[in-house]
């Protein structure tokens, strides 16, 4: 390999690690905020899932806003990326599947839609993995 294409290539990994930083920050964004908004209002989101008609609403606002914080959390920071996405992605359709399935409301139907969006960016991130700026890149 010469100098110029070794330089090339790191330059690549580097935009590439860059990029997917970018996009780790921006799908944990959405979870850390309504993971730690469910948290932080245990009775309000336990009367939403009682409405939905989930069993145990309290005990599940309680396990849905901790998948929500601490998924959020490993996704930004890098740490069990792939096992952290993978739970998301499969956390996310079940989201949409139980909470938004009213398509014939409009907004139901992009809420579904934007979940299904999200849980392609998760796919993608459990196939890349983290990138070099990430706790998993240094423990590895």
């Amino acid at each position: 390999m010469s100098i110029n294409s070794s330089v090339a290539g790191t330059g690549a990994q580097s935009n590439s690690s860059t990029t997917i930083l970018l996009g780790r920050v921006l799908l944990a964004v959405i979870f850390l905020l309504s993971g730690f908004g469910k948290l932080t209002a245990i009775s309000g989101t336990a009367g939403y899932f009682g409405g939905l008609g989930l069993p145990l609403p309290t005990v599940t606002a309680v396990v849905v806003g901790l998948i929500e914080l601490l998924g959020g959390l490993a996704v930004l920071v890098g740490f069990q990326t792939r096992i952290a996405a993978w739970v998301l992605a499969i956390f996310t359709i079940a989201t949409g599947l139980v909470a938004h399935t009213g398509w014939a409301d409009q907004m139901q139907m992009i809420q579904f839609l934007k979940n299904l969006a999200i849980t392609g960016g998760f796919i993608l991130l459990a196939s890349s993995g983290a990138g070099a700026y990430s706790i998993d890149a240094k423990r590895g």
